[in-house]
């Protein structure tokens, strides 16, 4: 029977500091695996591990990895399997959304870190991750995307494009390492992390009307479909890209 169960499977969560990232590794590490806790400082790591407790059923582990490196990305993932012993399980959650008062403003340097921390390391760590997982004999890699890549704003666009861009990877990379390895896309709408407690009731109110759902959405409510993507639960579900957003993409 295929189950949520991930006992014996090693996962890395990029951007798992806080805010979703932290809510999928303690999701994961609920349902029993062995999660590398990752964003660019270890010390934030240590100190997201240190948040998850030992509640168990699994583990987790702080592990230093900047993922707009394109020359680390490679040596961190050879260094996990060596340590842990396999690499079964990649969320690509890392990223960074700026917001630009209008598109003429934007820099070079601003666009560049854009797509280098949303596309550029996201591309390489399925590239370099899905070569060991197809070796292994299979893996399941998840890339958090957004919905503003289907419903951009203006002062979104640098961001929304990021997003766009690993949409199509996620279905690209379905193909390239089918069929033993799963690459799946969630595409959040607004959810209440951390970074949600300086929006003021204005702006809530703005993302919240007309939304099916009338209310932002809880972290967990991310890990749970992230941890059925991850699991042999979802056997037959590759090249996906699912909205959890309260139905804000249904709404026109």
């Amino acid at each position: 029977m295929r189950t949520l169960e991930l006992t014996g499977k090693v996962a890395l969560v990029t951007g798992a500091s806080r805010g979703l990232g932290l809510a999928i590794a303690r999701g994961l590490r609920d349902a029993g695996a062995t999660v590398i806790v990752s964003s660019r400082k270890l010390e934030s790591c240590r100190d997201a591990v240190a948040s998850l407790g030992d509640a168990g059923p699994g583990t987790a582990h702080p592990f230093a990895l900047h993922v707009g490196h394109w020359d680390s990305i490679e040596p961190a993932v050879d260094q996990i399997i060596e340590q842990f012993g396999s690499l079964d399980i990649v969320v690509n959650n890392a990223g960074i959304a700026p917001l630009a008062e209008n598109l003429l403003s934007v820099s070079e340097s601003l666009w560049d870190k854009t797509i280098e921390v949303n596309v550029k390391g996201p591309f390489r760590l399925m590239a370099v991750a899905g070569d060991r997982m197809r070796a292994a004999g299979g893996g399941s890699i998840i890339n958090i995307s957004s919905i503003g890549a289907e419903r951009p704003s203006p002062p979104e666009a640098m961001y929304a494009a990021a997003k766009n861009g690993l949409n199509a990877l996620t279905r690209a990379f379905a193909q390239e390492y089918a069929p033993t390895v799963r690459v799946n896309c969630v595409m959040p709408g607004g959810f209440a992390t951390d970074m949600a407690e300086n929006w003021d009731d204005e702006f809530i109110g703005k993302i919240v009307d007309r939304l099916p759902a009338g209310r932002l959405g809880r972290p967990e409510e991310i890990a749970g479909l992230v941890t059925h993507l991850a699991s042999d639960a979802a056997g037959y579900t590759t090249g996906a890209l699912i909205p959890v957003d309260g139905g804000r993409t249904a709404v026109y």
